[in-house]
Order: structure tokens, then C-alpha cells, then sequence
């Protein structure tokens, strides 16, 4: 809540007086921060360690509509933001998600509630007291982020508002705050299942401190002081002592700002003066270590009343006040050189056809020498038969049918066009197919876990996405042997495209919720994004232009529009139940969706980032995996529920033919297409 408006102000002397001394009970807890000398001796080894990063803001999206004030705890690599107030000054009761993907409302509080304060132990969320316009409020809110339920299961030791908090272990911290007529200099800890006590008391009472948690200590900075003006000290509270310690101070007195922690640094964001309207974008480095406080960078505009949270590759900052009102805006808070995650491009890398269109090779008749004698076939791996069968795309009739090994998923082109590979995942190999022929090899070969394949743009290495074991297995693109496995930080990948100089593939984590990207020539991961609460992202495509990767979502029902250089997410776009795969159009206008639930495909027009058109296939089914034939005319799609392959025309999406085929069809290939080299997958040529 608001500070009283008719407190007088005092001079800074005062204010730092009144936040360094004070007598009340908590006084023989608190120190003026001396050490020992092996104190010292151990903070100047951690010294070598630790240090104060410049943080570079980066634009991260939009809420749904302005807020301050609102709790803000960690959440799935970001945060959940709890209540808070409207550009009016009203109380909400919101449970929203935020992340570099955006925002999204899971669920409402049981009640309207600002200036509270919040934490995550474990895999939920707890909201602590607040106000609610009328009164303050004593009322511990448990909240689980994943869905937004909320309940309500314990009690403050009084109701109290604008007091701020963190989480060490499993333990809750609350500090300070105001109960409607009393100020507070508490620190009271609570653990789930227990009941919330006093454990300590600061030099003052205090509101608006910005907390936050370093290892095994809160610190806490800043604040309003009940004199009416701002303070500039920096306590640290250890729970093993039960000791207040004075530890530095801030640049300027400051309150209303919020706290975060990045690697092992405390970090101060916004904030404002005592005086309302005086916001700044000041970001202040806390080494609890040595004890140095720095300026560590500045906001795109001066914010107080906001709500930060640290995440493992900086800190998340959403909403606050600007001198103009509430604001809505998702700052991402970056390491100063981290902004930008450009890889080196890759040499060996054919030169662009078209700097404008990174598809130009794979227009009608494009088709490379080595594909002309290729029968026209679509080739259908049946994951839950074990077989392939082989379509004539002219006569829409199953020519051929051949066992292979277990769980076949993808067939995939390789790199120089001359051979089709079946990905048998559980099976451990891969079954080659000569396309001249339409006829499998005698003979398998062992790979293991290949879920997916693709290649390195230079066509140096085949990458096997080895989704059971959490790799990406960079092999040799002939012989097929080991050359580096990547452990990749997340779970499920499925598919991924690459930058259109080839420095860097996205790739997709279906069970986690996740794009992470990796620096092809260096074979590392250098990024990772995670999207909101849910998400299963599927296909990857890049657009024409190279600038936008569409990223289909099987549980959102639509497409992420990502910005690939810096990992960040545009929009997204809803087109249909189960989206799950990407097609560009031979001319490279549209993009084609596949909506497996909602048996539908949305065209996207690529110049607009808009849909334009969505098919519906005629008597339903469950559209997959597939590709555009040579000429454009045909879209192929497998059927993944209905154990079936569908013939669509691109001119008005009408349905050509139903096939029926094994059970379980996937991954399915369209041979030959026009292009001058393969990445992989389904067919992604360029």
C-alpha cells in the first residue's frame, strides 16, 4: 500500500540514521558488520570468485494489461506474478506466467490483493498477506503456477501489507511491513505445514524493502522508513545466527524497488525516492561476499513498483510505474556480452540462392541431377507397425511394403539427396532406401536412439536426435560414427531448422517446454528459452527471410513466432488443436500447419505472420507429418490417429485421397523434392 502522503520528508543524514540505528528489541541481534580476521579471509577467497556483472536490459514482450506491485516468485525459468494493482489503482486477483515467451493467466487468487509478497519452495507458489483497498490482510495463499489453483492455509501473525520476502530452502522470509496502523521491523519465517513466527527484528521498521535471497542469507535493501523518507542501507539476515547485519549501502536512498538474485549477486532494480513520482532505472550489484555494492546498469525507463525474479541466465523484470503510469512491458535483464547469441556462420555452407528467401532452391522444377531418376513415391514409416509403405504419388496406390525395426518415426533425406534413411528408434538403426528404386537395403545400421536425423548445413556430420537419452549425436554423415554426443538441458527434442547461415540450429523439447539453441560449429548449447506453462513446442521452420523461426505447439494450439538471435519470443499464434507440422509452399508465400487434434491445416501467409486460410479435411482425421510434392500441387500428410495418409490440394485444400495404411503413421517423405542439399528431417531442403 501507499505511504501516507502527508509524512514529512527528512534530510539523507537522517534517513541513514534512522536505517543504521535505532533501539528496539532486535538490537542486540544486529552488528555494524565487523569481521574476523579469518571472516575476512575467507570473503576476499569468494572474492575471486564473484563478481559484480553489468546487466543489459532486452525487450521480452508484453503482459495482457499494465500492472504494479504485484508478488513476484520463480517459476519455470521465469515467474509467477500474483495480484497487484491496475492502471487505475485497483486491486486485482490475477495468477499470471511470465517468461521470455510472454505472459499468460493461469488462475485468480481467492481474493483481490497488492503490496503482498511471495516465494516458490518446491513446485508452488505462496502468497503472503497484503492489501486488499479496505484492509491489510493476514492470509498465507498456497498457488500452484501450473494451473492457477489457489487456496488459502494459514495465517501471518498479523494481517500486513507492502512487506516483500524470499525463500532459503524451504523456508519463507517476510519482512517488514505495515499493518494499517503500525509499522513493522520484523523477519517471519514460515514453512509449509507450520506456523508463521517472528524470528528476528530489523534496526527499523520498514515498507517497500527490496528482498531477496543469496545462498544461506536474506539481504535486504532499501525501503521507507516511518519518518517518510527512503533509506539507503543493505542488511544481510543469516536464519543460522538469527543476526541482522549491516553490510553496505546503496548509491541513493530508494524504496518501492525490487530484488533478484543472478549467480551469486544480489541485484537491486528501479525503485523511486521517497518523494512519489521520482522512479529510476538504476540497477545496483550486491556482493554479499566482499561486500561491494555498484552500480551494475540501467532500465529502458525509470520503473518502481516492480516485480523481478532471477533465473539461471539473468533476471526477468515485468511490469512497474514509469513516470507516465503503470506499464506492461517484460524486460529481460542480460550479462553485458550475452545479448546477443550469434554464432560464427558456418563455412562450407552452400552461398544463398536468394538473400531474401533461404527456399529459393526448392521452387517447381529445381530438382537437382541427382534426383531425376527418382521414383515418385511418399514413403510412410508405421510407427506401431514396424513397416514403410510406399505410395505412387500418381496413382495415390501402395506400391510397396516392407518390414523394418522397431518404432520407426521419420524418413529422412540425406545430405547429398542419394539416400532415404528410416529412423528406428526403438529398433537402434537405420533401414537406407534407395530412391531409384523405391527398395530398402539388406542390411541396417546401428545407431542408436534415433528418434530424428539431420544434418550440418556443410553436410559434415549427420545429427541424430537421440530423444530417450537426451543427446543430440553429432555422427559422421557417411559412415555414421560417433563423432560427439551433446547433452542437451531439457527433455524431449523432436525437431529443430537452422539459421539461414547455418551458425546455429533451434531445436524443440516437447516434455519440457523448451527451444534451446545450439552453436552447430562449436557443438555447444549456447541458449535456451522456455515457453509458457504446457507448452509441447513440435516443428521447427525458419521463414524465407531467415528472421522468424515458427515453432508449432501441440498443447497451445498454435505457432511461436521466435526471434532466433536472441532467443526471444515475438507472438503467438493460435491456428488449431494439436498443431504439430510445418511445410513452407514450393513459392515460398505460405506456411502450412498441420492441426492434428482439429483435423485441419492453417495457411500462413509468411509476408503477413497472419493466417490466411484454414482447411478442414473432409469426414476429420488427424493430419501429422508430410511435405509438399515437386510440382507444389499436392500437400502429403500421414494420419497419425487414423492410420491413413492424406493427398490435400494446395489450391483450394480439398481432399484428393484417403490411404490407408499401417498403424501409427508419422514421419512421412516425398520423393524426390527440388533443392540442392538436405538438412534432414521430413525433407527440409535448401
Amino acid at each position: 500500500m501507499r505511504p501516507r502522503p502527508g509524512f514529512l520528508l527528512l534530510a539523507a543524514a537522517a534517513a541513514v540514521a534512522a536505517g543504521c540505528g535505532g533501539s528496539n528489541a532486535a538490537a542486540p541481534q544486529t552488528t555494524a558488520g565487523t569481521t574476523s580476521a579469518t571472516g575476512t579471509t575467507q570473503r576476499n577467497a569468494a572474492a575471486r570468485l564473484l563478481s559484480i556483472r553489468r546487466l543489459v536490459p532486452v525487450d521480452a514482450g508484453t503482459l495482457d494489461s499494465s500492472v504494479q506491485d504485484a508478488a513476484a516468485a520463480p517459476f519455470g525459468g521465469g515467474a509467477v506474478l500474483l495480484g497487484g494493482l491496475t492502471a487505475a489503482d485497483t486491486s486485482r486477483d490475477d495468477v499470471i506466467t511470465v517468461s521470455r515467451a510472454g505472459s499468460r493467466r493461469v488462475g485468480h487468487l481467492p481474493g483481490v490483493v497488492h503490496d503482498a509478497a511471495a516465494v516458490t519452495i518446491g513446485k508452488l507458489s505462496y502468497l503472503f498477506g497484503g492489501g486488499n483497498g479496505p484492509a491489510q490482510i493476514d492470509t498465507i495463499v498456497r498457488v500452484d503456477p501450473r494451473t492457477g489453483a489457489a487456496e488459502a492455509i494459514g495465517h501471518l501473525p498479523s494481517g500486513s501489507s507492502d512487506q516483500t520476502g524470499a525463500a532459503i530452502g524451504a523456508t519463507a522470509y517476510i519482512v517488514g511491513g505495515y499493518t494499517g496502523t503500525r509499522w513493522l521491523d520484523t523477519i517471519v519465517a514460515w514453512k509449509p505445514g507450520g506456523t508463521a513466527r517472528v524470528v528476528a527484528h530489523l534496526p527499523s521498521a520498514i515498507r517497500y524493502a527490496a528482498v531477496t535471497a543469496v545462498g544461506d542469507r536474506l539481504v535486504i535493501a532499501g525501503g521507507s522508513l516511518p519518518s517518510g523518507s527512503a533509506t539507503d542501507a543493505v542488511y544481510e539476515y543469516v536464519p543460522a545466527t538469527r543476526r541482522v547485519v549491516r553490510i553496505g549501502r546503496l548509491p541513493a536512498p530508494t524504496t518501492h524497488a525490487a530484488a533478484a538474485t543472478f549467480g551469486s549477486i544480489a541485484y537491486v532494480v528501479g525503485g523511486r525516492s521517497a518523494i512519489v513520482g521520482t522512479p529510476t532505472d538504476r540497477i545496483v550489484g550486491i556482493d554479499v561476499a566482499t561486500r561491494k555494492v555498484a552500480v551494475a546498469g540501467a532500465l529502458r525507463q525509470p520503473l518502481s513498483d516492480l516485480m523481478a525474479v532471477g533465473t539461471a541466465r539473468g533476471i526477468i523484470v515485468a511490469g512497474g510505474k514509469s513516470t507516465a503510469g503503470t506499464v506492461a512491458g517484460i524486460v529481460e535483464l542480460l550479462p553485458r556480452g550475452a545479448v546477443r547469441t550469434t554464432a560464427a556462420a558456418l563455412a562450407g555452407v552452400p552461398p544463398p540462392l536468394d538473400k531474401l528467401n533461404v527456399y529459393a532452391a526448392d521452387r517447381v522444377g529445381n530438382l537437382s541431377p541427382v534426383v531425376r531418376n527418382a521414383r515418385p513415391y511418399v514413403y510412410v514409416p508405421n510407427s506401431d507397425s514396424n513397416t514403410v509403405d510406399v505410395i505412387d504419388q500418381r496413382t495415390f496406390k501402395i506400391v510397396r511394403h516392407f518390414a523394418v525395426g522397431g518404432l520407426p518415426q521419420h524418413i529422412v533425406p540425406s545430405y547429398d539427396l542419394k539416400t532415404l534413411y528410416v529412423t528406428n528408434d526403438s529398433g537402434n538403426s537405420l533401414t537406407p532406401i534407395d530412391p531409384n528404386t523405391g527398395k530398402p537395403a539388406a542390411k541396417t545400421i546401428p545407431v542408436e536412439d534415433p528418434y530424428n536425423m539431420y544434418y550440418t548445413p556443410d553436410g559434415r556430420f549427420a545429427l541424430v536426435v537421440a530423444e530417450r537419452l537426451h543427446r543430440l549425436d553429432f555422427r559422421d554423415a557417411h559412415s555414421f560414427a560417433l563423432h560427439h554426443s551433446l547433452v542437451l538441458p531439457c527433455v524431449g527434442a523432436d525437431h529443430m531448422d537452422f539459421s539461414a547461415d547455418g551458425s546455429y540450429a533451434l531445436v524443440s523439447c516437447e516434455f519440457s517446454a523448451q527451444m534451446v539453441k545450439v552453436d552447430i560449429q562449436h557443438e555447444r548449447v549456447v541458449d535456451t528459452l522456455t515457453l509458457r506453462a504446457g507448452a509441447a513446442p513440435q516443428d521447427v521452420k525458419l521463414s524465407p527471410d531467415g528472421k522468424v523461426f515458427y515453432a508449432a505447439d501441440m498443447n497451445s494450439g498454435g505457432v511461436w513466432l521466435i526471434d532466433g538471435v536472441n532467443l526471444r519470443v515475438l507472438r503467438f499464434m493460435p491456428t488449431g488443436a494439436g498443431a504439430h507440422g510445418l511445410y513452407p509452399s514450393r513459392d515460398a508465400r505460405y506456411l502450412y500447419v498441420t492441426n492434428r487434434a482439429a483435423g485441419s491445416i492453417s495457411v500462413v501467409s509468411f509476408r503477413t505472420r497472419h493466417i490466411v486460410k484454414t482447411w478442414h479435411i473432409a469426414g476429420g482425421g488427424s493430419p501429422d507429418m508430410g511435405n509438399v510434392s515437386a510440382d507444389g500441387k499436392v500437400l502429403w500428410l500421414s494420419g497419425r490417429w487414423s492410420a491413413a495418409v492424406y493427398a490435400i490440394s494446395t489450391k483450394n485444400g480439398r481432399l484428393l485421397a484417403r490411404i490407408p495404411v499401417g498403424r501409427g503413421p508419422h514421419g512421412l517423405c516425398v520423393w524426390p523434392q527440388p533443392g540442392r542439399y538436405s538438412l534432414g528431417h521430413t525433407g527440409i531442403l535448401r
